[in-house]
């Protein structure tokens, strides 16, 4: 893809999932990708994989839970693989971690949904953006989720941080649209992932239907989205080709959220 050859991205939440189907994907168009996730094996995976490819990739294990680690991810990265010029804001908490009514939600996971979701994606994009501008060439991407636009029921943390984020990005964008940084999200659907897994079956638990027939009717093109479908448009986004694209936020949620 025109722009990314020799590009050094950063990818979180990149050991499985989406994340490993976008560092893959931004790999195979030239990036060299630095994969960080919390698990080691996860990670070596991921690398491996790349790597019989023909691909270039590191692999960090980070804990983007704790304030400290992520405050020093993009210094080891630079330290790794050079400055970041793609920031892919991928690491995520799900509301299937812990699903409750707004009055019964837990403090704990609040603070948690919003530290990952929300202040992960700020601090990085904050700590990468000076050399993005010193160079006048730059990429964030933030993969969000249609619950930036449209509420998931029992996930007020969920919901309230993907609403946050997405506004988080457009003033960042704004900011920087005329220094040669493009700034925008992916919102995906209901994804075949370990987190959306937890998540259906406990929507198709409390309906009292059955998981198969649940799933099929999630989106009107029929189930479930893969990671491989996401990551297209993260690479579009961060090649020239999108140059002109900034500030928004992409459904790809199999007509779900038809905004």
């Amino acid at each position: 893809m025109a722009g990314l050859n020799g590009r050094i991205a950063l990818v979180t939440g990149a050991g499985r999932g989406i994340g490993r189907a976008i560092a893959e994907a931004l790999a195979s168009a030239g990036c060299k990708v630095v994969a960080a996730a919390r698990t080691d094996d996860e990670l070596r995976s991921v690398v491996d994989g790349i790597t019989l490819a023909g691909g270039e990739a590191v692999a960090l294990q980070v804990d983007l839970s704790d304030r400290d680690q992520t405050m020093t991810l993009p210094e080891r990265a630079a330290a790794q693989a050079g400055p970041i010029d793609v920031l892919v804001n991928n690491a995520g908490v799900g509301s299937s971690g812990d699903p409750r009514p707004f009055v019964d939600f837990r403090d704990q996971y609040w603070d948690l949904s919003l530290e990952v979701n929300l202040t992960v994606p700020y601090l990085l994009t904050k700590l990468t953006m000076p050399h993005m501008l010193e160079q006048r060439w730059g990429r964030v991407i933030t993969v969000a989720s249609v619950n930036g636009r449209r509420p998931a029921l029992h996930g007020s943390a969920y919901t309230a941080s993907k609403h946050g984020v997405i506004g988080l990005m457009r003033a960042v964008a704004l900011e920087v649209a005329a220094q040669g940084v493009t700034v925008n999200c992916i919102c995906p659907g209901p994804v075949k992932t370990l987190m959306n897994d937890l998540r259906i079956q406990y929507d198709a638990d409390r309906l009292g239907r059955d998981l198969a027939e649940h799933e099929q009717e999630l989106t009107p093109v029929g189930g479930r989205l893969v990671p491989e479908d996401i990551a297209p448009m993260a690479v579009y986004l961060a090649s020239d080709a999108a140059q002109m694209v900034t500030g928004q936020a992409w459904n790809i949620c199999g007509g779900l959220d038809m905004a």
